[in-house]
């Protein structure tokens, strides 16, 4: 994969435009995200429905390497509390708070799309009223 191709990726996810789901990942994805797991194209999108549903996400890849078997980011992400959720993916959140993940993601790639996707954690923190404190793994 290249990095034009991941970047196209990125910039739609954080647009919050679902059909790079469509064009990225293969029908079958499997993803591994800490302890929580799922499959296909489907249960990302409802996924990502529910976090985008109160929060904005923002991606920085902040190193990048691939082949055509896979790619592997060094990530943060970014989450900005949107609205109140007492049952968001995170537990219940306020307005204004924000979470930072940052971690190693390594997607195997299977005819140009996602095969399966495995996200570590090195860190993820949250931050309310100017005190960030460290969650350890969400899921």
């Amino acid at each position: 994969m290249r990095r034009e191709q991941f970047d196209d990726y990125v910039r739609r996810f954080n647009a919050r435009d679902t059909s790079a789901f469509d064009d990225y990942l293969a029908h079958d994805v499997r993803v591994q995200n800490g302890g929580l797991h799922y499959e296909g194209v489907q249960a990302m999108k409802d996924h990502y429905g529910r976090i985008w549903s109160s929060m904005k996400e923002t991606l920085t890849v902040k190193r990048f390497v691939a082949d055509e078997e896979t790619a592997a980011v060094e990530l943060h992400t970014h989450f900005e509390v949107e609205r109140d959720d007492p049952a968001s993916v995170f537990g219940p959140v306020l307005a204004g708070e924000t979470f930072d993940y940052t971690g190693i993601v390594m997607y195997r790639i299977r005819d140009l799309r996602f095969a399966d996707i495995r996200v570590s954690y090195l860190g993820f923190e949250r931050t309310l009223d100017g005190v960030r404190r460290s969650m350890g793994i969400p899921h």
